[in-house]
């Protein structure tokens, strides 16, 4: 019997730590606002091998800069640059894939422009408006399966190698190692509780969350491949929109892949634009208690009154005065600062040990903020505070309400 569940222990142990090892997890590029434009395709000539390539870069530079003008709607012709002064502007030279010969050269590149340098000459002046943090979800259906960091996939990688810095979306790409494959999963898209979501988008620094979700259907083994993609939003899995590209084979996958983010990227874009892709209130409900309303409060209340019918002078009679107090049944809001798990545990047995509390329920978590219970007591809510301070709380009082903290 031991014997057994001692297997029992180390199997599931080994299968825990399956779920989380392994070769998995693709870390972003990072992306530090510079523009990229990708498949410039260059053929030159030259003396040599390596001069010949020096043009492809340079043919390169100049074709990025046309494009790159265009692309951000400055209108007519780019205006021409002498080659040093586009040397200047360009950081890096992207290989997509090239050919060398002893004078030719036939290449796909990108190019990085350092923005900068670039911003002044294309009339971007001032800060940029983005979005708020939005955590990414890239859901993979292939194969009848959905996937999104359980294993390495195309999906996920083509998310790794985008270049951010050109979009208006503050994306938040999980790197997909350690824990993110057990927390970020496609049956993740169907959950609707708040205070779950909360606690994922607090691990990544997020403040809400964007599912692009990609499907590949292959018609036969080495011969096009169908994608359907689908962008949505929030915890309540909003459609924003849904096209389909094909790539001829599935060597032209990760290509399409490519030219599907970019789409993907417009339509959260056009959503930002029209004021659909704004954080869920109901991600952030916990209320926060100003100290100086809660001191006007108090100052507006007074000094207690005595309750009418009630005798409280020297001569009052202790039965009578405690059967009063039990007679009061208070409904009371507490507040309490939860760093951690533990902290909301300690809070709870603190009210639940309280002589008089029939009932302490939660109803607001927030691990790393204020949580919010909702406290059932026999007697006045000034009891209450007394006896949370006798255990050595800081406690602030308003109208039916405690704000206490350590």
């Amino acid at each position: 019997m031991l014997l057994g569940l001692a297997l029992l222990t180390g199997l599931g142990g080994v299968a825990l730590l399956a779920q989380i090892e392994g070769d998995r997890g693709i870390p972003p590029i990072a992306s530090n606002g510079d523009f990229e434009i990708r498949g410039l395709e260059v053929n030159v000539s030259g003396d040599n091998a390596e001069d010949a390539r020096a043009k492809g870069w340079r043919e390169a530079a100049r074709l990025g800069w046309a494009k790159l003008w265009e692309s951000n709607g400055s209108g007519g012709a780019a205006p021409g640059i002498d080659d040093s002064t586009l040397e200047s502007m360009v950081s890096a030279i992207v290989v997509e894939h090239e050919q060398i010969g002893p004078r030719r050269y036939i290449a796909r590149l990108g190019v990085i422009f350092d923005r900068t340098r670039t911003s002044e000459r294309l009339g971007m002046t001032g800060a940029r408006a983005r979005s708020a943090p939005m955590l990414v979800v890239p859901v993979l259906y292939q194969g009848g399966v959905a996937t999104v960091f359980e294993t390495r996939n195309p999906w996920q990688k083509a998310w790794a190698e985008y270049r951010t810095g050109n979009s208006a979306i503050d994306y938040v790409r999980p790197a997909g190692a350690g824990s993110d494959s057990l927390l970020l999963t496609a049956g993740q898209l169907d959950r609707r509780s708040r205070n779950w979501w909360r606690t994922i988008l607090d691990e990544f620094g997020a403040a809400d969350v964007i599912m692009p979700l990609a499907r590949l259907e292959r018609e036969y083994p080495g011969g096009p491949v169908r994608g359907t993609f689908t962008a949505r939003f929030g915890p309540d899995n909003l459609f924003l929109g849904s096209f389909t590209l094909t790539a001829r084979n599935e060597a032209e996958v990760p290509k399409m892949l490519e030219q599907a983010i970019a789409k993907l990227d417009r339509l959260f874009s056009d959503a930002l634009a029209g004021g659909l892709l704004r954080p869920d209130p109901t991600l952030n409900m916990t209320p926060q208690v100003d100290p100086a309303l809660i001191d006007q409060l108090i100052a507006a209340q007074g000094p207690a009154q005595a309750a009418t019918g009630t005798q409280t002078g020297p001569d009052a009679s202790p039965t009578a005065a405690a059967s009063a107090t039990a007679a009061v049944t208070s409904t009371i809001t507490v507040q309490f600062t939860t760093p951690d798990a533990a902290a909301v545990d300690a809070g709870m047995a603190a009210l639940r040990g309280i002589a008089g509390v029939r009932s302490a329920v939660s109803t607001s978590i927030a691990i790393g903020g204020t949580s919010v219970m909702r406290v059932t007591y026999a007697g006045e809510i000034d009891a209450l505070a007394t006896a949370l301070k006798a255990q050595g709380w800081r406690v602030s009082a308003g109208a039916d309400a405690l704000s206490i903290r350590k």
